[in-house]
């Protein structure tokens, strides 16, 4: 069962700047970490749904920094390896990664898989929000993005699985918003748990929705 979980930004960005967010991971996770989980987790979006070792190795150098985690030949994902990065040498029972484009049940199924893993599971999750949200934005600016980030917030400091699994796939592919299936994958892994829900930073210096909370 879910005992914990953190809610991160998996932007490189996080891992040697933005303090302040920085600072708001370091809290969720610490958060996560003194719940005590028998299973530490590490979910994030990829190209593919995939499980990997929790010492596989990830690094940063496709994305011009020179840091990463783990040892041996880099396998994970962006995301994943931004989430060993943000444990700080602390290494996962395992890291799993969720196809971007998975439908929400796919997504819900695998959250739950996840938490029957122990009787008390702890999850970092790496989830961005839209990256739609100014001209100057990655994507194409779009009016329906700030809408939807504010619900991802909303729901995440209510602790809300109910609103992440209702988050529109369609919607949230034409917005950019990539962390829409890793949220969906916490929402499942809620099932038969009450946490409580705090939103401890939101943030979006270029455009991209960027998250910090913790569920305990």
């Amino acid at each position: 069962m879910l005992a914990a979980a953190a809610v991160c930004p998996q932007t490189p960005l996080i891992v040697t700047g933005l303090p302040r967010l920085r600072a708001a991971c370091d809290a969720a996770v610490r958060g996560v970490l003194a719940a005590r989980p028998d299973v530490l987790i590490v979910v994030g979006g990829a190209a593919a749904t995939e499980a990997y070792a929790g010492g596989a190795a990830g690094s940063l150098r496709p994305w011009g920094l020179d840091a990463g985690a783990g040892t041996g030949e880099p396998v994970l994902p962006l995301s994943l390896t931004v989430g060993r990065c943000l444990l700080d040498g602390r290494v996962p029972d395992a890291c799993q990664a969720v196809d971007l484009d998975a439908a929400s049940a796919e997504c819900l199924a695998l959250g739950e898989k996840l938490a029957a893993t122990g009787d008390r599971v702890g999850l970092l999750v790496l989830a961005d929000g839209s990256a739609c949200l100014t001209p100057k934005a990655p994507g194409k600016y779009d009016e329906a993005a700030g809408p939807f980030d504010d619900r991802v917030a909303q729901a995440l400091d209510a602790a809300d699985p109910a609103a992440l699994a209702a988050l529109d796939p369609v919607e949230a592919d034409r917005l950019w918003a990539t962390g829409r299936a890793a949220l969906q994958v916490l929402a499942g892994a809620t099932a038969g748990a009450a946490p409580r829900g705090r939103l401890l930073a939101r943030a979006a210096p270029y455009g991209v929705g960027y998250f910090a909370a913790l569920w305990d």
